[in-house]
C-alpha cells in the first residue's frame, strides 16, 4: 500500500480521509467524509495488488445483496490508484467489546435481546446466502438510539485474510457473543479481543459455572449451540425465536442499552465549596460569649493557625502552665452562664430493723397478711413490740400480729392463736397455670385428631399413605396395559410439496405388523427446517372414529430421527405447526421409540409430523417400518 496516504487525503476524488481507526497487516480502516453526500463512511483500503483485494471486491459484491436495517451496508468498491477500497455506511455508538470492558456483563434480558437483534440479522443474511465469517464482540455495534448494528459484514472477514464463513460457524459466534454478553468471556470460533471463556478438557464451561444468577433458558441455548449433538445443526431462526421468547415484550429494552455506551466526552467535576470556619477574634472581648454573626466576622479577620500553635505573624505562644479564661468552659468562663446549684439532698428516711424482731414463744412464726380496717392509728407494724398491750401470755389478742388502735384491738374474726398462715403470692403464677392448662388441652386436641385420622385408615397428619395414593402415569399403565387400537387408514401429508404426495403406494406397510416392510420418505439434498425446502412431511392414521390414546410405539430406521405427534379430531390439511396446533408428544432419536401421554387424550387422526430428517449417504431421507397406537 502506498505509505503516502494520510488524513486530509482524498480517493477517488471523493472520499476525504479523516481518522485512522485500526489497521490489520497492510489493511486499514478509516473514517473519512463523503464530500458529494456530506456525510461520514467507513473505508476498509488495502494496496491493490494486495492477495486479498479480489477476495475483499467479492465480499463486498454480496454483502450489497443483503439488505437489513441490523448491518452497516456496503455503499462502494473499487480499485483506483493503487489502492482496493471497499466504502461502508457509518455507525457512531459503542461495541460490545468495550461495553464489556468498561461496565462488565449485561442483564440476562439486554444480553438476550442484544443477541436476539443480531440473529435476526443472520437469518436475513443466511436466507441470501451471505454469511458474516467474523462475528465477534468488536464487530456488534450499540449506536446513540440504544439499537444494533452490524460492522463488515462479509468484508471484515475477507479484510483479516479469513475464509468466506458459513452459516454453522455464525450461529456458533452468536452463541459466542450471548457468552461475552452474560459473563464477560469470549466463546465463539471467530477471534476476539474479549478474554477467552474458560474450559474443562476442551470443552467451554456452561455460562452458570462462570457467573452466578444466569437464567437456564439462556444458560441451556449456549451449551446447546456451542456444543451440539452429532448430526444436528439449529439455525439463527431458532437462536432468534428462541431469545424473543425468552425477552418477551421487549419495550424499554433499546432505549436502556444508551446507558451502558461509553461516553468519548470530557465530563467538568465541580467540587462543593468548602464551609468557612469560625475563628476567635483574639482582640475580641473574652470576657462575653461571641456571636455566630462575630465569629464569621472574625474569622475573616484572624490569622491563619499552623498545628503546631505557631501564626503567620511570629513564633507560637508560649505556655505558662495556666488555663486562660479562652480555655475554660462557657459557664465557668461567665459566671452568669453557669448553672444552679443542685438541689439539697433528700432526708434521711427513719431507721428500720434489718430483720423482724423474733416472736414471742409460741407465737406462729408467720402471720395472716389480710388487710384490716384502718383503726384510725398513723402508722403500721406488722409485730407488735409495745409490751404495754400485752400480759405475756402467748393467747392474748395483743400478740395477734395485726395493727392496734390506741387502745383497742381489730376482730379477725378468727379464734385467738389460730389465724391462718397465707402464703405469698408469686409473681406468674396464675400465668404459668393457664399455659399449662392450654398445652394440656392442645395435646388431648392433637391426640384425638391422630386417632381419628389413623381410625380413617390414613397418617397421623391426615394424608392418604403411599401404598393406597393415586397411581402415576406408569402405575397406571402397568395395572391396565393400553391395547393396540386398529387403524383404518394411512394418508401421506405433504403441504409443501409440487403433487402434495409422499410415497403413497407404500403408505399401508406402517401398520401392516411386519418390521421388514417400511415406508420412507423422498431423499432430500438438506434437512428440514427454517432453512430448509420444507419445514416438515408426515403421515395421518386414521382410527375410524375418535379413540382414547395412551402410547404410540414407533419402529424407525436411521438415527437420528425428529417427530411430532398431533391427535385430532378432524383430519389436518396443512403443516399442524403453522395451524398452531400443540402436539402430544414429540420424539428425537430412534431406532425404537415409545411416547408415553402424559394423560389419555381422545382424538380420531393421529398426525406423525417428521421435522428432522437422518441423514444417507445421498441426502437426507426418513424411513419407518411400523406405528401401533395404543388406548
Amino acid at each position: 500500500m502506498p505509505a503516502s496516504i494520510r488524513p486530509g487525503d482524498v480517493l477517488a476524488d471523493r472520499y476525504r480521509l479523516v481518522d485512522l481507526l485500526s489497521e490489520s497487516g497492510d489493511g486499514r480502516f478509516w473514517r473519512a467524509h463523503d464530500r458529494v453526500l456530506e456525510r461520514h463512511v467507513a473505508l476498509h483500503v488495502i494496496s491493490a495488488d494486495d492477495p486479498r483485494a479480489e477476495g475483499l471486491l467479492a465480499a463486498a459484491r454480496r454483502s450489497a445483496t443483503v439488505l437489513d436495517p441490523h448491518i452497516l451496508r456496503v455503499l462502494d468498491a473499487e480499485r483506483s490508484a493503487g489502492l482496493c477500497y471497499v466504502v461502508n455506511e457509518w455507525g457512531s455508538g459503542t461495541s460490545l467489546d468495550i461495553m464489556l470492558a468498561t461496565g462488565g456483563p449485561l442483564a440476562p434480558r439486554r444480553a438476550a435481546w442484544l443477541v436476539g437483534e443480531v440473529a435476526a440479522a443472520c437469518s436475513v443474511a443466511h436466507a441470501a446466502g451471505v454469511p458474516h465469517g467474523r462475528l465477534n464482540p468488536e464487530n456488534l455495534l450499540v449506536d446513540t438510539s440504544g439499537a444494533v448494528r452490524v460492522i463488515g459484514w462479509s468484508v471484515d472477514a475477507a479484510l483479516h485474510g479469513c475464509s468466506e464463513g458459513s452459516a454453522e460457524g455464525d450461529v456458533v459466534d452468536l452463541a459466542g457473543l450471548l457468552y461475552a454478553a452474560l459473563t464477560g468471556r469470549w466463546a465463539g470460533r471467530s477471534g476476539s479481543a474479549v478474554p477467552p471463556a474458560p474450559t474443562d478438557h476442551d470443552r467451554v464451561l456452561r455460562p452458570r459455572q462462570v457467573r452466578a444468577g444466569i437464567p437456564r433458558e439462556l444458560d441451556s441455548l449456549c451449551d446447546e449451540v456451542l456444543h451440539p449433538r452429532p448430526g444436528r445443526s439449529v439455525p439463527a431462526s431458532q437462536v432468534r425465536e428462541a431469545l424473543e421468547d425468552f425477552v418477551g415484550d421487549p419495550v424499554g429494552i433499546q432505549e436502556s442499552m444508551v446507558s451502558r455506551l461509553v461516553s468519548r466526552g470530557h465530563e467538568t467535576v465541580v467540587l462543593p465549596q468548602v464551609p468557612e470556619f469560625a475563628v476567635r477574634d483574639p482582640h475580641a472581648d473574652t470576657t462575653a460569649p461571641a456571636s455566630p454573626a462575630a465569629a464569621s466576622t472574625a474569622s475573616d479577620e484572624a490569622p491563619d493557625q499552623a498545628p503546631d500553635g505557631r501564626t503567620d505573624d511570629g513564633p507560637p505562644a508560649e505556655t505558662t502552665g495556666e488555663i486562660t479564661q479562652a480555655e475554660l468552659p462557657g459557664f465557668l468562663a461567665d459566671p452568669e452562664a453557669r448553672p444552679a446549684s443542685p438541689p439539697p439532698p433528700f432526708e434521711e428516711p427513719p431507721a428500720r430493723p434489718l430483720f423482724a424482731p423474733d416472736p414471742p414463744e409460741g407465737a406462729p412464726v408467720r402471720r395472716s397478711r389480710v388487710p384490716a380496717p384502718s383503726t384510725g392509728s398513723a402508722s403500721y407494724w406488722p409485730w407488735d413490740t409495745d409490751t404495754g398491750h400485752h400480759t405475756g401470755h402467748p393467747g392474748h389478742p395483743g400478740h395477734s400480729g395485726y395493727p392496734t388502735g390506741a387502745h383497742g384491738l381489730v376482730d379477725t374474726g378468727w379464734p385467738t392463736g389460730t389465724a391462718p398462715v397465707v402464703e405469698d403470692e408469686v409473681p406468674g403464677r396464675n400465668t404459668f397455670r393457664l399455659a399449662a392448662v392450654l398445652l394440656a388441652a392442645m395435646v388431648v386436641l392433637v391426640a384425638v385428631v391422630v386417632a381419628f385420622n389413623l381410625g380413617r385408615g390414613r397418617t397421623p397428619l391426615g394424608t392418604v399413605p403411599d401404598d393406597q395414593g393415586s397411581a402415576s402415569p406408569s402405575d397406571r399403565t402397568s395395572a391396565a396395559p393400553a391395547r393396540p387400537l386398529d387403524v383404518a387408514g394411512v394418508n401421506d401429508l405433504d403441504p409443501q410439496g409440487e403433487d402434495g404426495e409422499e410415497n403413497p403406494d407404500s403408505l399401508p406397510l406402517v401398520v401392516d405388523r411386519d418390521p421388514a416392510t417400511t415406508w420412507r420418505t423422498a431423499t432430500y439434498l438438506q434437512d428440514f427446517g427454517p432453512a430448509g425446502l420444507k419445514t416438515g412431511v408426515g403421515l395421518v392414521l386414521d382410527l375410524g372414529d375418535s379413540q382414547e390414546v395412551r402410547a404410540v410405539d414407533l419402529q424407525l430406521v436411521g438415527a437420528p430421527t425428529g417427530l411430532s405427534l398431533y391427535l385430532t379430531e378432524q383430519a389436518p390439511g396443512g403443516d399442524p405447526v403453522a395451524g398452531g396446533l400443540e402436539p402430544v408428544g414429540q420424539v428425537s432419536g430412534g431406532p425404537e421409540e415409545t411416547v408415553e401421554l402424559d394423560e389419555p387424550t381422545q382424538g380420531r387422526y393421529l398426525t406423525v409430523w417428521f421435522t428432522d430428517l437422518p441423514e444417507v449417504p445421498d441426502g437426507w431421507r426418513a424411513e419407518v417400518a411400523e406405528i401401533t397406537v395404543r388406548g
